[in-house]
């Protein structure tokens, strides 16, 4: 193996000091008043001799990993997907690398996966917060570590977040089925305590009274774990009961695309025998024989703006920052 090259060699090459190049490898030529000539002539010198920073020197000198983790739900649900990878992107501009992991909506698994990457030293955090992890979280901000929530937030716990306005959201989307003529519309949600689910069922019931259809409120919770079991064993309860609905509204991607199936499987025709509002877009959507109409989340702003509140608190900015976002009711023809 070669020798390892070092700020020595590159300063020797340009003839420089080896202060200066440090400046220049550290991204401090700005604050150093380094020359704009010799910036560029360290920096060709070491992509030249294919100079590799020794990180964890690095990190010790800077009291900084410029390491970030990411904790979400489900990484392969494409909404989770899609954000991560947002966020991947936006910290790479700021020169961070992202740890990314799954909780499975599991608490016990969300505290694990916060333990592991406080051990690799990570700056910050966003976390998608899981049922039942309050105390992980508090811990996080009662250490002063800096973290932001995302797609949800904790009400018993002050900590920086961005999320959707839900409430409005799934209200907007039962008066939108309301204006194409149905009146026994049903919700399909997950049995969650946390309060982006609980803000869609809000939505829910508060349009359908608002509305003079509260006798028709039909809300589906089944368990997170079991969603798949329901739709294949339980959903024909929904669709051919006694009030069998005209509407169907999902409160998740993943149950939008469960529900599609769903209601293939029992031969019922969209728009015509049922109108269906998903949450979130889905490039399965688009093969289904009836584009659907879907509450369309702002999921790049989320991603850019958690990682720019998460920079602000690395730098020390404590100063705490909630924003709650707009949806867009993406019309196509699943309504009619």
């Amino acid at each position: 193996m070669g020798k390892r090259v070092s700020l020595k060699d590159i300063a020797a090459k340009v003839g420089v000091s080896t202060a200066l190049v440090s400046y220049v490898i550290n991204g401090l030529e700005k604050e150093k008043r380094v020359g704009p000539e010799i910036v560029k002539k360290i920096r060709e010198v070491a992509r030249e001799l294919n100079y590799k920073p020794n990180q964890i020197a690095r990190s010790l000198r800077k009291g900084s990993t410029n390491t970030i983790g990411l904790i979400v739900a489900d990484i392969a649900n494409p909404f989770f997907g899609q954000l991560a990878r947002i966020i991947e992107d936006e910290a790479a501009r700021h020169h961070y690398t992202v740890i990314i992991g799954s909780s499975d909506e599991n608490c016990v698994k969300s505290a694990a996966l916060i333990e592991a990457l406080l051990d690799r030293q990570v700056d910050g955090f966003i976390i998608v917060p899981s049922e039942g992890c309050n105390a992980s979280i508090e811990t996080l901000v009662q250490r002063e570590v800096p973290v932001v929530l995302v797609d949800r937030f904790l009400p018993d716990v002050n900590a920086n977040y961005i999320v959707l306005d839900n409430f409005k959201a799934t209200y907007e989307a039962v008066t939108h089925f309301v204006a194409k003529g149905c009146e026994r519309i049903a919700f399909v949600a997950y049995q969650s305590s946390l309060v982006h689910m609980q803000e869609r069922i809000r939505g829910y019931r508060q349009a359908m009274k608002d509305h003079q259809l509260e006798e028709a409120i039909q809300v589906k919770e089944l368990l997170y774990n079991h969603a798949k079991d329901f739709m294949d064993n339980g959903v024909s309860e929904l669709l051919t009961g006694n009030q069998k609905p005209d509407a169907l509204l999902f409160a998740t991607n993943a149950l939008s695309i469960s529900g599609l199936y769903a209601i293939k499987n029992h031969n019922i025709k969209v728009p015509e025998d049922m109108a269906v509002i998903g949450f979130d877009g889905n490039e399965v959507f688009d093969f289904f024989y009836s584009p659907l109409t879907y509450i369309e989340q702002p999921i790049d702003q989320m991603g850019k703006e958690s990682v720019r509140i998460l920079m602000e608190q690395i730098k020390g900015n404590h100063q705490t920052v909630q924003i709650e976002l707009q949806h867009r009711l993406i019309q196509r023809q699943s309504c009619g």
